[in-house]
């Protein structure tokens, strides 16, 4: 009988714990070929003339998929890295290494699922199968209590049926060996240049330096229960869990339901609870239940004329709101640290989100877009779903579940964060601003 042999094609995945796809490839074929593309698509330039990926989420990529080929290696596999298109590139390793099966993760933003339907058909037209996975979410669509077109709209219907009806799965083991053919060309790790990219400056002022890669992602949890550094009171003394862990999730080195065991287990031993944290991994269900009951629809605007309800001068008031240069001395502190870092935290981007939408009268998918460049930690529907949020432009929105409880009421313009990241003040007035709702 001859070998049977599946191509592993990782995406937003790069982990080997709780990864569904390499633990049953490794159970239904003889050898494993783990692939990896960087697809030119995701380093072109957005309409504003700027790359889709910014420096440092693409130098955090970078670092994920390095790590990923190095915890291949040490259970004997190898990962092939290839620079191009994968409806191009993937047929071609299929064939050169005489596969029977693709495995990935599906995904469900329109971007996403659009190159995973090119693949799907160049891989037909060769008598290949692409088999599809749920590897993203915190609950299994499966173990939903509805089908996905019966998704309540309401997150807060959404919330206390899942929870109520539903259980979070247990991780998936972690193959202990796998099987790689003889590799004739590994490929090897292009640098930002190749990417059409320009080295990132780590700006000093930052707490952070984010280092991509499943590695650094279990180390970022485990630090995150150990010294509780993370830890913020927010509105009425309701305790909020920045757990930093987002950059790590959106590339899938750390899942969900890894990080949700890692509470239940902590709450067990201590004592001790994390409910903005649990929220936040509903949150991110949801979003990406929400695109694949609606698709583009659930990010539409509601009413026609809401679209063309902006500025005249939208341009030129978008262009101060990217460059911290509003005149709002928060606003632009948290977009200073924005561009030079591509982290903020979750109640800043309620602050900034909601001022371009609600108070300068620009289109939010300005902002969004701006948002997919810089962040390192951005995932399609989180922020697109977000963004929405603020915007109004859905019916979903929750009044009783804020996507965290941080609330910015009042802020002088004396404090340590607005004289770290804009230290030239251009006024003493500080005018307070406060959103409903906070951006993932």
């Amino acid at each position: 009988m001859s070998e049977k042999t599946i191509l592993v094609w990782f995406r937003n995945d790069l982990r080997i714990h709780d990864n569904e796809i390499l633990l049953e490839a490794t159970r239904k074929a003889d050898k494993i070929l783990p692939v990896y593309c960087f697809d030119p698509f995701y380093f072109k330039q957005n309409l504003s003339g700027n790359p889709k990926t910014g420096n440092l989420r693409a130098r955090f990529l970078l670092e994920s998929v390095a790590n990923l080929r190095k915890n291949l290696k040490k259970i004997g596999g190898e990962l092939v890295i290839r620079i191009g298109n994968p409806a191009e590139i993937l047929p071609q390793l299929a064939d050169e290494y005489q596969v029977n099966e693709v495995y990935h993760h599906r995904e469900v933003a329109h971007e996403e699922t659009e190159i995973s339907e090119q693949v799907e058909t160049t891989l037909w037209k060769i008598k290949l199968n692409l088999k599809h996975f749920i590897g993203h979410t915190l609950y299994h669509k499966e173990d939903l209590p509805f089908p996905i077109k019966d998704i309540p709209d309401s997150f807060a219907v959404f919330k206390k049926k899942v929870e109520r009806d539903s259980n979070v799965r247990p991780c998936t083991a972690t193959p202990e060996n796998i099987v790689t053919p003889e590799i004739t060309d590994a490929g090897e790790l292009p640098d930002l240049k190749q990417l059409g990219l320009d080295e990132p400056f780590d700006d000093p002022r930052s707490e952070n330096r984010f280092v991509g890669g499943e590695d650094e992602a279990l180390n970022q949890l485990d630090s995150f229960f150990i010294n509780n550094s993370h830890i913020l009171i927010g509105k009425k003394g309701a305790q909020i869990n920045l757990s930093k862990l987002s950059p790590w999730i959106a590339l899938g080195c750390i899942s969900l339901r890894q990080v949700y065991w890692e509470v239940i287990k902590y709450q067990q031993l201590n004592n001790t609870h994390y409910p903005g944290l649990l929220l936040d991994l509903l949150w991110r269900d949801y979003f990406r239940f929400m695109f694949k009951k609606h698709g583009q629809k659930f990010i539409a605007t509601k009413d026609s004329t809401d679209a063309a309800d902006v500025a005249v001068n939208q341009d030129e008031l978008f262009e101060s709101w990217k460059n911290g240069d509003t005149g709002f001395a928060l606003v632009d502190a948290i977009m200073h640290e924005l561009n030079a870092t591509g982290y903020i935290n979750n109640s800043n981007r309620q602050v900034v989100a909601g001022f371009l939408v609600k108070e300068l009268n620009v289109d939010w998918k300005k902002g969004a877009a701006y948002f997919e460049e810089k962040l390192i930690d951005y995932s399609p529907a989180s922020n697109w779903g977000n963004w929405a949020f603020i915007a109004g432009a859905n019916d979903a929105r929750e009044s009783r579940y804020n996507i965290t409880s941080i609330q910015i009421t009042e802020q002088n313009t004396k404090n340590d964060y607005i004289d770290t990241w804009l230290p030239a003040t251009k006024s003493d007035d500080y005018q307070a601003f406060s959103a409903g709702i906070v951006l993932k």
